[in-house]
């Protein structure tokens, strides 16, 4: 089993989309390392939903439902086809109690090389075992009252 992040900006695509829709095809990958990171997805695989750009946080965990195929939206342009894009299917598991945080992952030392810091600009990555078990965890504290 292998453990994923996935990055969305919320306005565009937020968990609340995500929830609302119940299954998504992750499409519009245009980065080789991401679009392979997809191939590598199996059905089952754990992934954690980040949101980006506006107050970025883990808010999620989804999971695999359909491996990877090629990305519909580039069906009929032989000049995308030609870079092999694909998509996988995901599905909403668990909202996370209390997001966590850009700023909190930057603080725990356990997560010093996760790849959300070290390849910021990556919008679907690998993480360790460990590093996905403290973000669970993390995620399930109720918040602060």
């Amino acid at each position: 089993m292998n453990y994923w992040l996935v990055k969305s900006e919320p306005d565009a695509y937020g968990w609340h989309h995500f929830i609302a829709q119940g299954r998504a095809i992750w499409d519009g990958v245009r980065n080789y390392q991401a679009r392979n990171n997809l191939k590598a997805m199996r059905v089952g695989d754990p992934v954690l939903f980040y949101h980006s750009v506006t107050k970025p946080a883990v808010v999620g965990l989804a999971t695999v439902v359909r491996e990877a195929y090629p990305d519909p939206t580039v069906a009929d342009d032989p000049a995308q086809t030609k870079f092999g894009w694909v998509v996988v299917e995901l599905e909403p598991v668990l909202p996370f109690t209390s997001p966590v945080s850009l700023a909190q992952i930057r603080q725990e030392p356990l997560l010093a090389n996760i790849a959300l810091i070290r390849q910021a600009r990556l919008s679907v990555m690998p993480i360790r075992f460990d590093e996905y078990e403290l973000i669970l965890a993390l995620g399930q504290q109720s918040p602060v009252q």
